[in-house]
């Protein structure tokens, strides 16, 4: 499939493709969703340095959702059924400007509970995938059943949300009925692509998805470094360098470079290949791995930002903002990727372990200060990093018996 080609037939890629990488467009696409997340990763740090963190989590937990949905839809389309050709790239482009629109709409959605822009966007996504499956419905008569279950069931969900919408605009929906209905559409969206799978398996790679999710997870990385910098930015308008404040960036630094180390620790292509059935676990279980990367650098923000200056929030929900990311990362990542990649993988209470003291340090933080807290965190991930490797290089045990014993 050549990019200059002006059409090529959509038919699914091979699963065994050997060398399949993301494509230049894939990665252009992801750019886009680096703008949504800065703005959502952004309003929740808001939320949490004023003192209203839980309802800022709920919100930003909504937003992250049509981010993260509308990303993994993209990804796993691309990577059955990528041909590269101007239709295709059109209509990525058209995706790509709904992430956009979603993300200009953030800040109204976080301040005045607009969701207007946010509900545009991810229609105008959500349409343009709706026509990315109608033509492989018609140009894959293999998978036609399957295609076209995939563009009613995003129709049927979509046509739930923009309800959602004028319900809401016309006062229709108490206040405490809009997060259990955005639960049921959220559920409805997840349960589209295992009703369309049971008419036929798309063929997606796995060494693809699996380096899609990597690269997806970077992205996410970069975007903490980028909250930190701007609460160390912030702190340092406020007053000179200070003493908490260098180590909070080095510790936010070695932290963000610890959760990087221990997700790429194992590969999870073999995993993947090896356990197909396994792909809804763990593709639908990074949401919460996701979300928590991203959350998390909304707590390093603050944590930078009120070395400077004075917030509202306790030092201990400041301390709280960064720990429970990091716990439900870990959690959450020994069980979706330890599932799927079995060798080699520590046992099942050493990362829950690490999780529970990191829990346990913000605890501190009215004494120590919320910079010796993240500094504990972050030590605590490095020690975990070494635990985990001297456990990867343990030789395996040597049975005493010799070569006859047991023989008559």
């Amino acid at each position: 499939m050549k990019a200059r080609e002006i059409r090529v037939r959509m038919r699914p890629r091979a699963v065994d493709e050997p060398h399949r990488a993301a494509s230049e467009l894939e990665l252009l696409f992801d750019l886009t969703f680096v703008v949504a997340i800065a703005a959502a990763t952004a309003q929740f740090a808001h939320a949490v340095a004023d003192g209203h963190a839980l309802p800022g989590l709920v919100l930003f937990l909504q937003v992250f959702f049509a981010i993260w949905w509308a990303w993994m839809n993209f990804t796993w389309f691309a990577s059955a059924y990528d041909t590269d050709d101007v239709p295709y790239r059109l209509l990525t482009m058209v995706q790509m400007g709904g992430v956009l629109v979603l993300a200009a709409g953030v800040p109204a959605a976080a301040d005045h509970a607009d969701f207007g822009a946010v509900t545009l966007g991810y229609f105008i996504m959500r349409i343009a995938l709706v026509a990315q499956w109608v033509r492989a419905a018609v140009e894959d008569p293999a998978g036609r059943r399957t295609a076209l279950r995939y563009a009613a069931g995003i129709t049927v969900v979509q046509a739930g949300w923009v309800l959602r919408l004028v319900l809401v605009e016309a006062g229709a929906v108490p206040d405490g009925a809009r997060l259990p209905l955005f639960a049921a559409l959220a559920a409805a969206e997840l349960a589209v692509p295992v009703w369309a799978e049971r008419a036929g398996r798309t063929h997606w790679h796995p060494h693809h998805i699996a380096e899609r999710y990597g690269l997806f997870t970077i992205i996410l990385l970069g975007e903490s470094v980028l909250a930190a910098t701007r609460g160390v930015a912030g702190a340092l308008a406020a007053a000179r360098t200070s003493a908490p404040l260098v180590v909070m960036a080095v510790s936010g630094l070695v932290l963000l470079f610890a959760l990087w180390w221990i997700y790429f620790l194992l590969p999870a292509g073999e995993g993947l290949e090896e356990r197909p059935h396994l792909s809804y676990l763990w593709g639908y279980g990074h949401y919460g791995v996701f979300a928590a990367l991203a959350a998390l650098g909304a707590g390093l923000e603050v944590a930078a930002e009120q070395t400077g200056h004075d917030v509202t929030a306790t030092p201990v929900a400041i301390g709280y903002a960064v720990a429970i990311p990091a716990a439900v990362f870990l959690v959450l990542f020994r069980l979706i990727h330890g599932t799927v990649v079995r060798a080699g993988v520590t046992h099942p209470a050493v990362m829950p372990g690490y999780a529970l003291v990191i829990l346990l340090l913000p605890l501190a933080a009215p004494r120590a200060g919320v910079s010796a807290v993240v500094a504990g965190i972050a030590a605590a991930c490095v020690l975990l990093i070494v635990t985990v490797v001297a456990i990867g290089r343990r030789p395996p045990a040597v049975s005493r018996r010799t070569p006859d014993a047991g023989r008559g």
